[in-house]
């Protein structure tokens, strides 16, 4: 059975995962008969979102210990993670993505990606190993595999243009599809970039995700 590690970066779409990315890529993982095993870092969050209200909220939560709640306690601290027990890589988007696993939220192209995060992520592209990047997440792309990375997020002008910026290749992308490059073996798709619904999240999460595992 091929095993799929996925970083994630939290619970909750605007301070960490996108709940229903990481729900539906752990089920299509299952789905194509691999499994899957969550990590996170052991960090505090940027910040904590209101999800209801969408406002800043007084207090401080944990990235693995809100993870957790995603993968049912069945998650472990990236540093841990041995990139040699593992087929492949998938990170789900969300905004802590971009706020936890990276600065790119505040900071675009100039951006740096959490060095844990970093080494793990550039030790599964260094040894070959396909990775899949979901919604807001291939923004990490450019400081993990360098300039030429081609990757997708959709097709939103000022998100696609600080990924050009970063020295990666962006390329548009409808919500039932993905990106492949095959020469990093690497993958993408918009996902909640795009998708105004979980349906039209899944129809790119499911190909993606079937590719991935054909390929590790």
């Amino acid at each position: 059975m091929k095993k799929i590690a996925v970083i994630l970066s939290g619970s909750g779409v605007f301070d960490g995962s996108e709940i229903h990315e990481a729900v539906l890529a752990l089920h299509a993982i299952e789905q194509e008969g691999a499994s899957w095993h969550c990590f996170a870092p052991n960090i505090d969050q940027h910040h904590v979102i209101n999800h209801l209200t969408g406002e800043t909220m007084d207090e401080s939560r944990n990235v693995l210990i809100e993870a957790a709640r995603i993968a049912r306690g069945n998650i472990d601290d990236v540093a841990n993670l041995d990139t040699a027990d593992y087929d492949a890589l998938l990170l789900p988007g969300g905004f802590g993505a971009a706020k936890n696993l990276s600065d790119f939220a505040f900071t675009g192209s100039k951006c740096a990606v959490h060095p844990e995060v970093k080494r793990v992520c550039q030790k599964f592209a260094d040894e070959d190993k396909p990775a899949a990047y979901l919604c807001i997440a291939p923004t990490l792309i450019p400081q993990i595999y360098g300039s030429g990375a081609k990757a997708t997020i959709g097709n939103d002008p000022d998100t696609a243009k600080a990924f050009n910026d970063m020295g990666g290749e962006h390329i548009e992308c409808p919500v039932n599809d993905f990106v492949l490059d095959q020469k990093r073996r690497l993958l993408t798709t918009p996902a909640y970039m795009l998708a105004g619904s979980i349906s039209e999240a899944a129809s790119g999460i499911n190909k993606l995700v079937k590719e991935l595992v054909k390929i590790a």
